[in-house]
């Protein structure tokens, strides 16, 4: 029997249509299997994991910054900024424009002295690199403070000053302390201490529109260690 040449080519061909067909369906299955990952068994949701703690903790460690307590009272507020402005964590994946923001959060609510500010605070902590370099060590900061008061050349400025130079209720105080730091070094706590002074200038204005009602804002920070006496 003799196949026809045209039958047997159309035969052939439909073959070779129907495996690329094929080829072409496990190729695509191939895909979205490299795309979509394994298919697991589905089953009823068991719901979250549970988080496993130690005795004495609540769950997951978050950062946290520290806050300022806002104060009516001029030496309360200045030493709330001074305890807030030193009180910082390398090992808490924060970084120093998140704990200049706490700062700046307390500032001249009309925005004169903000930029000001922002430098005065940018002094007092690690740059960038720095941070990044004291994170290596787990180092931690806060400040002890001995004491706070107005300086004898406030007074003195403020006689000087021309009239409406200075704002509303604007005071400074003088904070004195020891800045205490804390890190690991090669496995073991290595800890130091520095005496530290500065001045805090603030306003703590009667109740206005435009103020938080009574109560103190910051205004500008001192050099560090070169404070008003």
């Amino acid at each position: 029997m003799k196949t026809n040449p045209a039958s047997w080519s159309r035969g052939r061909l439909i073959a070779v249509i129907a495996a690329g067909l094929v080829l072409l369906i496990l190729v695509g299955i191939g895909v979205y299997g490299l795309i979509a990952g394994p298919q697991r068994p589905t089953a009823p949701d068991p719901g979250p994991d549970p988080t496993v703690t130690a005795p004495g903790q609540t769950g997951p460690d978050t950062p946290r910054l520290p806050q300022v307590m806002l104060s009516s009272d001029p030496d309360e507020f200045a030493r709330n900024v001074a305890e807030a402005l030193f009180a910082w964590d390398t090992g808490s994946g924060l970084m120093p424009l998140d704990y200049t923001s706490v700062i700046l959060a307390v500032g001249d609510p009309s925005g004169t002295e903000q930029a000001g500010l922002a430098a005065d605070i940018a002094s007092y902590l690690p740059s960038r690199e720095a941070w990044i370099e004291l994170r290596k060590y787990a180092t931690t900061q806060h400040l002890t403070i001995e004491s706070s008061f107005v300086p004898e050349a406030w007074d003195t400025a403020v006689e000087q000053a021309q009239p409406g130079q200075l704002p509303a209720g604007a005071t400074a105080v003088t904070i004195e302390g020891t800045r205490h730091r804390e890190g690991v070094w090669n496995g073991e706590t290595v800890t130091s201490e520095h005496p530290v002074a500065f001045t805090v200038f603030l306003a703590c204005p009667p109740p206005a529109p435009e103020f938080r009602t009574g109560l103190c804002h910051l205004l500008r920070l001192s050099q560090l260690d070169n404070p008003l006496r």
